[in-house]
């Protein structure tokens, strides 16, 4: 009965108390709120193409949204494909299109439009001009960019050479450096360049964007990477296993969940060239480590979430059942984990830390647009948990009761929802009024709407 308990969390310090709705989520009903592969048994929800398993378990970035809100992509492994909707900006519904508009896939499977390299994808970004979408794909070792039909929304792989680079000898693609299981991926708020994290390389390899033609370049030096043991990258430290990326909102620094490290990876862009460097205590890991700081609640750290404004990030912890809270120093970008129970929330109880629920094996993260909410998503319990966010602080604790957290119905004390199992992605509408996700293990996308 514990998971039933509802255990509010105090405000001392934190500010005024959020509304007690505001941020909560409301799945749509009947088949507007959730999406299955046809593969899949559709139960109540609506039917879908390539979207055999999204969002697997290594990956935590496999939905976004195109900053015109115009469309969802979805990388979805099982298929070899991204799944492409359109997205009504108002009742915040999907819709897929017939044939090739529909998705993008290896060899055009399933009626989709074809792709090079698309072997296993699990991480998926789109530019901030709209032009581009990047996935990685962990089966072919490699990153592969794709032409936006801003009409449309439909994917054309872009010519080879450009389209595909792959950390091994791949037909139609170009080679790359520090691309060994890439996990995720992300494109700098100047779409200037792209950063690709490697799980088992231990490295990010960066690149160079063309925002005309969307092509990547990586630099033939050291500045093409930065990695623990690849001679040819630049050095770094705690970066084993990354496994969640996200770029502050100035485009100064880039922070890295290194799930291996049990570290998050603070590493300094030169937005003239793109290149990474990793600054002194340029890493927070569980234990000890030369020339990183110490912080709590960080085993198989996992998504990372910069708040609006740069002043705050949010890590998840697959392992430490954990979301954890930073502090950012704007000048430096470096970061402080709070102090108390404010820099950490954990499933159930830890020492120190405030008090979670449905927090089993967390992966997915984000903070939605007005800052006054934070969602993560456990991929083991099935279940999208809803913190509240206090500006003042920048601290967070989840909402008492069934608001506090959606789940299937085998998780007491939350609000029941469908299509969760195994949901690990989450991505907020750029309006802040929806949230969507997906569910490996349900192979589908679920759809919410966010209450004001």
């Amino acid at each position: 009965m514990l998971l039933a308990l509802s255990v509010p969390a105090s405000s001392a310090g934190r500010g005024r108390q959020p509304a007690a709705s505001h941020g909560a989520l409301v799945q749509l009903a009947g088949v507007r709120g959730c999406l299955v592969d046809r593969s899949a048994p559709a139960g109540s929800c609506g039917r879908a193409r390539a979207l055999k398993g999204p969002g697997p378990f290594m990956g935590s970035r496999a939905i976004a949204l195109s900053p015109d809100g115009r469309n969802v992509y979805v990388a979805a492994s099982g298929s070899d494909a991204i799944a492409i909707f359109r997205r009504n900006a108002r009742t915040g519904t999907l819709a897929q299109a017939k044939g090739s508009a529909g998705c993008i896939a290896a060899k055009g499977a399933g009626g989709c439009a074809s792709a090079v390299g698309l072997d296993g994808p699990n991480s998926v970004a789109v530019s901030r001009d709209g032009r581009n979408v990047y996935a990685t794909t962990v089966g072919s070792d490699g990153v592969t960019a794709f032409r936006r039909n801003p009409k449309t929304g439909a994917l054309a792989q872009l010519p080879p050479g450009a389209g595909c680079i792959s950390g091994v000898p791949l037909p139609g693609c170009t080679r790359g450096r520090a691309l060994i299981a890439p996990d995720v991926v992300v494109v700098t708020p100047d779409g200037r360049n792209v950063y690709v994290g490697s799980f088992l390389g231990g490295a990010i390899a960066a690149f160079g964007r063309d925002p005309g033609t969307g092509a990547l370049t990586q630099p033939s030096d050291a500045t093409g990477c930065i990695a623990e043991a690849i001679a040819s990258c630049a050095p770094g430290i705690a970066l084993g296993g990354p496994e969640g990326m996200a770029v502050s909102g100035d485009g100064a620094t880039v922070y890295v969940g290194s799930a291996i490290s049990n570290a998050v990876a603070i590493l300094t862009r030169d937005p003239s060239t793109g290149a990474l460097t990793q600054p002194g205590a340029g890493c927070i890991v569980e234990s000890p480590l030369t020339g990183c700081v110490t912080g709590v609640q960080l085993s198989g750290a996992n998504a990372v979430a910069v708040s609006p404004g740069d002043g705050d990030v949010y890590v998840t912890s697959l392992l430490s059942d954990s979301v954890t809270s930073f502090t950012r120093s704007a000048s430096a970008g470096t970061l402080t984990q709070k102090a108390g129970t404010a820099g950490c929330l954990v499933y159930l109880r830890a020492v120190g830390c405030s008090f979670g629920r449905a927090l089993v094996s967390p992966e997915g993260l984000a903070v939605s647009p007005d800052g006054r909410n934070v969602y993560a998503a456990a991929f083991q319990t099935g279940a999208i948990a809803v913190l509240d966010r206090f500006a003042s602080s920048g601290s967070v604790a989840q909402k008492p009761g069934a608001r506090g957290c959606l789940a299937r119905s085998a998780v007491p004390g939350c609000t029941r929802a469908r299509a969760l199992a195994g949901v690990s992605s989450i991505a907020l509408s750029p309006d802040g009024r929806y949230l969507y996700s997906t569910s490996f293990g349900a192979n589908a996308v679920d759809v919410f709407r966010r209450k004001k």
